[in-house]
């Protein structure tokens, strides 16, 4: 994932690397890491801003490697929650195993669907025949 990369240059107070990522990623937790890099290079001014797209408080204190562990403790939170679900969702296969065999589309049917909404030919205009 790009922007671990980009946490591990933020880390290492390499914010010219983090940055080349993180201006790709326009998420709210990308935006918080756009923000930190701008904070590290000392513009506070874009770093503010950064924050508000991110919909993050600007630090009273402008600790950099306190907001890279907020970050990153987000970052891990959002991602066990999101391998907690695709745990209990089922895969497409089952949800198709599941359905009812009337319910699943045949290919008879979507052939006739498709040849259906196929558009007519245009018809000839008086002045073209």
């Amino acid at each position: 994932m790009a922007l671990t990369t980009a946490i591990r240059h933020l880390r290492r107070g390499d914010w010219q690397k983090a940055h080349a990522i993180v201006q790709n990623d326009s998420s709210d937790i990308g935006c918080w890491a756009h923000g930190i890099v701008h904070l590290l290079e000392g513009d506070l001014g874009n770093a503010r801003y950064w924050y508000r797209r991110a919909g993050r408080p600007f630090p009273r204190e402008r600790d950099a490697s306190a907001e890279i562990v907020a970050l990153v403790a987000l970052l891990k939170e959002r991602t066990t929650a999101a391998a907690k679900v695709a745990a209990t969702e089922p895969s497409a296969a089952e949800t198709a195993r599941a359905m009812p065999a009337k319910a699943r589309p045949s290919a008879a049917r979507s052939e006739r669907q498709v040849q259906q909404q196929a558009p007519l030919p245009a018809r000839a205009s008086k002045q073209q025949r």
